[in-house]
């Protein structure tokens, strides 16, 4: 009984007898990070990444979650132990995991989607964040009345500043003085799920003039943009196209594309092909964008999209550089 009570609390040791059963011929993997399979977001994209791959090939992933880093590790060694040909991970906190586990089984190959881990076996696929913040930071400063707009981010890390920086780049090119609220949720994991949190940094900025909120906070986020729909003003998801939440109310969504990172990592393990090192996914990749569509057309005018449009095929022409704060742990503009 103490046995089963264990694997039962640790997501990781659900490969247990059960799991075991379930991964009966398995040789692919994903493991999700502590938002969960169904957040709306980041982990939800990759869920939809493996349901396509799944429908397309017949093929069953296992399908297993970490909710903090020590878990991770342990998860990871276990699925590891069952000898699969790939696990994907998804989500920076197992950057480390993956690493020290790949190391110890070299013949396994890993995918880690938005984390950067070293090894022979493994392949870091990493966006270009600040690419996609550009553009609906275009779209922000052009719907905003009060040229005063917000951002709230997560947890306080590089990746999170790299989103801002983008967005306030491509606000201040439609206006210089345009003004941009900036507050983060906190600096643990924690930050990521704590929607009461999100929602008031919302309110907070809304009361000081903001009218568009982008919210790149996991499941913090849900409730900035909630807050949005009860005020009022407009917001910005981020990850998976959230513009279906409230319509009229979602100015866009800036999507990163990891239903397509897992679905190709997939797609390449089962034609038996696996490359390390770090692939980067941009506007010209297709990794990231903005989303258009029947949920968001009301509130999108055709000069909003036109300049949108504009500035995403200057910046795959290479006609303009969106700076990454991660570069150098700095953003040009404020």
């Amino acid at each position: 009984m103490k046995f089963k009570h264990i694997c039962m609390t640790i997501a990781a040791l659900c490969i247990s007898a059960s799991a075991s059963a379930d991964m009966a011929g398995a040789k692919l993997a994903i493991v999700y990070d502590a938002g969960g399979k169904f957040d709306k977001s980041f982990n939800q994209s990759a869920a939809e990444g493996v349901a396509r791959f799944t429908k397309e090939t017949g093929v069953k992933v296992f399908e297993a979650q970490a909710n903090y880093d020590t878990q991770a590790e342990q998860v990871l060694r276990a699925l590891a132990r069952k000898k699969l040909q790939l696990i994907v991970s998804i989500g920076f906190s197992q950057t480390q995991p993956v690493q020290k586990i790949a190391a110890e089984y070299p013949n396994v190959h890993f995918v880690i989607i938005d984390g950067n881990a070293q090894g022979k076996n493994v392949n870091s696929v990493l966006f270009k964040e600040e690419e996609g913040s550009y553009i609906v930071g275009v779209a922000a400063a052009m719907a905003s009345k009060t040229k005063t707009i917000s951002f709230v981010g997560g947890m306080d890390i590089p990746l999170i500043r790299a989103f801002a920086c983008g967005y306030v780049q491509g606000a201040r090119v439609i206006n210089p003085k345009i003004q941009v609220l900036q507050n983060m949720v906190g600096t643990t994991a924690a930050a990521w799920n704590d929607p009461a949190k999100g929602g008031e940094l919302a309110r907070a900025q809304f009361d000081r003039g903001s009218d568009v909120v982008f919210a790149v906070a996991g499941g913090s986020g849900m409730g900035a943009l909630q807050m949005a729909k009860e005020k009022g003003k407009l917001a910005i998801g981020v990850d998976s196209n959230q513009n279906y939440l409230y319509p009229g109310t979602m100015l866009t969504s800036m999507v990163k594309r990891v239903d397509n990172a897992a679905y190709d990592a997939f797609m390449k393990a089962r034609s038996g092909q696996f490359t390390s090192g770090i692939t980067y996914l941009g506007l010209k990749e297709g990794g990231v964008d903005w989303v258009l569509d029947k949920d968001n057309r009301m509130v999108v005018t055709p000069e909003m999209e036109k300049r949108v449009t504009a500035a995403r095929a200057d910046i795959i022409a290479g006609k303009i550089k969106v700076v990454d704060y991660r570069a150098a742990n700095s953003c040009p503009v404020q």
